[in-house]
């Protein structure tokens, strides 16, 4: 299909971005690597008045430490999130979690940080920020702001972010010495998972210390299955995790749509809960 007609521009940096985004308000949509946006304008299911192309702006591709943190920038791609080594020492979660995006081309053209900003409750990476505790960095015209991704997802496709701020980096606590795995069930190797869960679990005297897990498409947001994660706290065999997982789906409000019914996704929920904590905590 033909997008709607709307205006272009490209900024040349940050500042001048926010400039524009600040004087078009509400009537303006980024673009980053357009694995987002460009769907929704060829289905006309976005309006845009001016699209803002945030795409070859310096200063926000790579990734680096500082201090317990690992900071990848917004315009980071998937690809290059997977292969950085800093990633996979530090953050193994986000380098699963991103290997399993929907197919290598995309990978190569979808960044970080449009897939957050976006929002999808179906979209990987926004639960596994969840999971990991990360936060997300915003520039507007009154400077640099720092989100907790606990604040950050607001409603379906709805974020903290105000139509004159731009994200450009995410932060990352560096997460060595706990276990992970990325689980997802999804009607073919490329589509939206129907239900995902993002695991982390750190292990002591024989038992699971602590866990976090990230739902994915478990409601208008990504979730924390806090009630799972409460119950996992003592588990030390492969019966009690079970146990545990049945209380996933606690508080969440699945869909009901062409791919599942609500209730086919709290079972999907309780069942890869399991799956991915047991692989992270190597019990399975």
């Amino acid at each position: 299909m033909i997008p709607p007609a709307f205006d272009y521009v490209r900024p040349g940096s940050v500042e001048e971005a926010v400039r524009v985004l600040a004087g078009a308000g509400e009537d303006a949509k980024v673009l980053a690597g357009g694995q987002s946006l460009l769907p929704l304008l060829r289905l006309r299911l976005a309006f845009p008045d001016l699209v803002v192309d945030v795409g070859r702006l310096p200063g926000l591709r790579g990734v680096r430490e500082e201090g317990g943190f690992l900071v990848v920038g917004a315009l980071t791609t998937h690809h290059d999130v997977v292969h950085d080594p800093l990633v996979r020492r530090h953050a193994g979660l986000l380098a699963a979690a991103t290997a399993k995006v929907a197919d290598p081309a995309v990978r190569h053209r979808g960044t970080l940080g449009g897939s957050l900003a976006h929002a999808d409750p179906a979209g990987d990476l926004p639960a596994v920020l969840l999971a990991l505790d990360g936060e997300l960095v915003a520039q507007g015209p009154r400077g640099r702001r720092t989100v907790p991704a606990r604040e950050f997802f607001t409603d379906y496709l709805e974020t903290a972010l105000t139509p004159d701020e731009l994200l450009i980096e995410v932060r990352v606590p560096k997460s060595e010495g706990w276990g992970f795995h990325y689980e997802k069930f999804q009607r073919a190797a490329q589509s939206w998972a129907v239900v995902g869960v993002a695991a982390l679990v750190r292990r002591g005297n024989g038992a699971i210390a602590e866990a976090r897990i990230g739902l994915v498409n478990m409601g208008a947001t990504p979730l924390r299955a806090t009630a799972a994660e409460e119950a996992l706290s003592g588990a030390g065999d492969v019966r009690a995790v079970a146990r545990a997982a049945e209380s996933a789906a606690i508080g969440t409000v699945p869909a009901q749509d062409v791919s599942a019914s609500p209730e086919y996704r709290a079972h999907l929920a309780r069942v890869l809960t399991r799956r991915a904590v047991l692989a992270a905590a190597g019990m399975g």
